[in-house]
């Protein structure tokens, strides 16, 4: 079997993509990591393809961007957010494709339709998709949630930021608060799961589950939980939706039998959604910067694209804040 890129870049403990640019002389190479590249094609004999690399020369000028799901879950917030920042920042010579991975067909995705693909990965599902990728050499850049594989990644620990929000409101003298859990199938919700619970044991809070269900991140769902808890009759002072749009959801339910927030019922949110600011009373809660992720994500596969630099694995972690508003009423002081 012929020596490929691949096992060059096996055998020297590099990406192929580095092999592949040393090969081509390109000035983002040492010339100690090219002297041994051609060194190892010389031992093992390799011979480049050049059919290959004529067909790597065209460029499709499509970036793609996949969410795990784009109607089963993924809030309009988070998408939109997503969209807008890859359209701001975006070079003007590339036409942007989205999609779900959801909706991916097995081994359909060819690296003469993507020039680089934006991953918003919610879900360890999406792992699959992403492997099929990088066995294209596709560039890939992969956000919102933490992955193994060998690509450049941008996250942040929402367990962390839910820790500060939930111990917000048990500052504020809250310990019944319900939550409004997010759909299950994705990490979010697994990460905020643990948040909370991590919380309610370091102060010691016992977890009450008739206070505890699940919605889909939708507005929707938030109005229709925050009712089911309400005809479950269990005492609660405060909610935690796992986004703002089912905090948005929950007010609603609230407000519509007589109850006012924050001075009956505290709400705290999740993402920083403008909707939170624009209400009254404005929500309090954990802000994941996804913008700023996504501009970071794609500066990032741009200059991949661009050969300006090497397609290795990355790790940036970008620390959720939290933004304090109206909603959570201070019971310790009151």
């Amino acid at each position: 079997m012929a020596t490929t890129i691949k096992d060059i870049a096996k055998v020297l403990g590099i990406s192929h993509s580095t092999v592949s640019r040393a090969l081509t002389g390109s000035k983002y190479v040492n010339e100690k990591t090219k002297e041994a590249v051609l060194k190892a094609v010389k031992e093992l004999n390799y011979i480049p393809n050049m059919s290959a690399r004529s067909l790597k020369i065209d460029k499709a000028y499509n970036i793609g961007v996949f969410f795990s799901t784009i109607s089963n879950g993924t809030s309009p917030y988070v998408f939109q957010t997503v969209i807008n920042s890859v359209y701001r920042n975006i070079d003007k010579r590339y036409n942007v494709i989205v999609k779900g991975i959801d909706m991916y067909e097995e081994n359909t995705i060819n690296p003469k339709n993507y020039d680089g693909i934006l991953v918003v990965s919610q879900m360890v599902n999406d792992d699959k998709f992403i492997r099929e990728i990088l066995e294209r050499d596709i560039p890939v850049v992969v956000i919102n949630r933490k992955v193994d594989h060998n690509v450049i990644n941008i996250y942040t620990d929402e367990s962390i930021g839910t820790y500060k929000g939930v111990e917000e409101l048990i500052k504020n003298g809250h310990k019944e608060i319900a939550i409004i859990e997010g759909a299950n199938s994705f990490d979010s919700t697994k990460m905020r799961r643990k948040g909370y619970e991590d919380a309610f044991e370091n102060y010691n809070i016992e977890l009450n589950k008739n206070l505890i269900l699940n919605g889909d991140f939708s507005v929707k769902s938030g109005y229709e939980r925050t009712k089911e808890l309400l005809e479950r009759k269990e005492q609660f002072s405060a909610i935690f939706a796992f986004n703002d749009e089912m905090a948005a959801g929950a007010i609603k339910a609230l407000t519509e039998i007589g109850l006012k927030v924050p001075d009956d019922i505290s709400i705290l949110g999740f993402d920083g959604n403008e909707i939170g600011k624009f209400i009254s009373p404005s929500i309090t809660t954990i802000k994941r910067p996804i913008g700023d992720i996504s501009k970071i994500a794609i500066d990032l596969l741009i200059k991949l694209l661009s050969d300006e630099m090497d397609i290795t694995a990355k790790k940036i972690y970008i620390e959720s804040e939290l933004e304090i508003g109206e909603s959570i009423k201070d019971l310790a002081n009151s």
